[in-house]
């Protein structure tokens, strides 16, 4: 099972600081970096290039590109899913808004967490409170082998 080598090396990003755009461990990263980085890891080269994007990338267009994105390359999994480590969740960050915010299932004892970047704290380990859980518009898991 390839969730607990997706959370190692999730949290070998733990402390890398917020940048936007980018997927540099220990230099910088967004949610999105961390993703990629984290796919490095495991499966070796990005299955696609990443297009620049704004801050508020998809707001306007009302677009859910990332959510698409992960269709192509994630595995797409039902909204209630019971959390396994590894699993990615995708966030709106407002009802209503556009998904946008990744973050990768992990654990500490008993109690759910999430490994993510998030702007202003850097990669941090979170834990999976209810209001992030009333945030998560879908969920995936990493495919077992390289694609």
């Amino acid at each position: 099972m390839i969730g607990p080598q997706v959370v190692v090396a999730a949290r070998g990003w733990l402390g890398t600081p917020y940048l936007h755009q980018h997927s540099s461990k220990g230099a910088g990263a967004d949610c999105l970096g961390l993703l990629r980085g984290v796919w490095r890891e495991v499966h070796g080269a990005e299955p696609e290039p990443v297009p620049r994007y704004s801050a508020d990338w998809s707001e306007a267009s009302r677009d859910e590109r990332l959510w698409r994105a992960a269709r192509r390359h994630l595995l797409d999994l039902a909204l209630h899913t019971p959390n396994l480590p590894g699993d990615v969740m995708l966030f709106r960050m407002r009802a209503g808004a556009v998904a946008k915010h990744l973050g990768i299932i992990a654990e500490i004892g008993a109690l759910p967490t999430f490994i993510h970047a998030y702007c202003g704290h850097g990669v941090v380990e979170s834990p999976l409170s209810a209001p992030w859980q009333r945030r998560i518009a879908a969920r995936f898991r990493f495919p077992e082998g390289a694609i």
